[in-house]
């Protein structure tokens, strides 16, 4: 399989052959960088971890070279940083048993201009090869620039697909801004409760990130407890960690629909929720 980039690597870790690996993918996280997948998509990681029959594929489209770096990773090169995101990176997917790991190696300032063709080229054959049934990716309202791109040219690849080709469920996941503001009607709230440790041991791959200045292995560990506590205020918790999402799905169902029209859609909810509570306290 040819990619764009001639730094792309294929990783299977049980080594079956790509065709085949690709194929057996149920679930498939595309994110921007490395260790994304593991904080926004761990639902489907827990998902085909626990069951045999179910196979969880990543793709992260960018080389990770361009991340903050403190402590010991302080005088690491661009290069040399590439080279060790991308060591983490397969070593978590060896560690959550991925059916394959996909690493498009594009610079960050490739992909963030609008229409980047060549990586919605390597996703539509990404995704043609695997036909997965769920698909996490970021969410639209992330204010991470180079997470929304990858938003759009996943949405774009989607969409270019026949219709009964397409995921059945496409999920906007948190990252660089949480989902809790979300009605809870228009929550997707999936449950990754399960195995904390796994959980945690992904997390922590990723030391040329914990070590250069970003806790994220705590930060995401302690969103999802949150989101589990906090996600109703009236019953006992149903899980003790969370994950929340934004249903994608109509954006690639129906063509037509405005990606603008249906995201500002969810802040208007939000907006007259707010203004319904207050509105009984201070009338106009």
């Amino acid at each position: 399989m040819k990619f764009f980039h001639p730094n792309a690597r294929l990783l299977v870790p049980d080594g079956t052959a790509p065709a085949a690996a690709l194929a057996r993918c149920t679930h498939l996280g595309i994110a921007a960088h490395p260790d994304d997948l593991e904080f926004m998509a761990y639902h489907g990681i827990l998902a085909a971890y626990s069951d045999s029959h179910q196979w969880f594929g990543g793709v992260v489209c960018t080389d990770g070279g361009g991340s903050s770096r403190t402590g010991s990773y302080a005088d690491y090169s661009d290069e040399t940083l590439r080279q060790v995101r991308q060591q983490e990176q397969e070593k978590a997917a060896k560690l959550g048993r991925y059916g394959a790991m996909i690493q498009l190696a594009y610079p960050s300032s490739e992909i963030r201009p609008p229409g980047s063709e060549s990586l919605i080229d390597d996703l539509k054959l990404l995704l043609a090869q695997t036909r997965p049934g769920i698909l996490y990716t970021h969410n639209p309202a992330d204010k991470h620039e180079t997470h929304v791109a990858v938003f759009a040219a996943t949405l774009n690849a989607v969409r270019s697909l026949p219709v009964e080709q397409r995921p059945r469920k496409v999920w906007g996941c948190e990252v660089w801004r949480d989902l809790d503001w979300l009605l809870d009607a228009d929550k997707v709230a999936l449950d990754v409760s399960g195995q904390p440790d796994l959980a945690a041991a992904l997390n922590g791959v990723f030391e040329s990130q914990i070590a250069g200045g970003k806790r994220y292995d705590l930060a995401v560990m302690g969103r999802r407890c949150a989101n589990a506590t906090f996600f109703q205020s009236h019953t006992p918790d149903q899980a003790t960690m969370l994950s929340f999402a934004m249903d994608l799905t109509p954006l690639v169902l129906d063509e037509s629909l405005s990606v603008t029209d249906y995201v500002l859609g969810l802040v208007d909810r939000f907006r007259a929720d707010v203004a319904g509570k207050l509105g009984a306290y201070f009338p106009s």
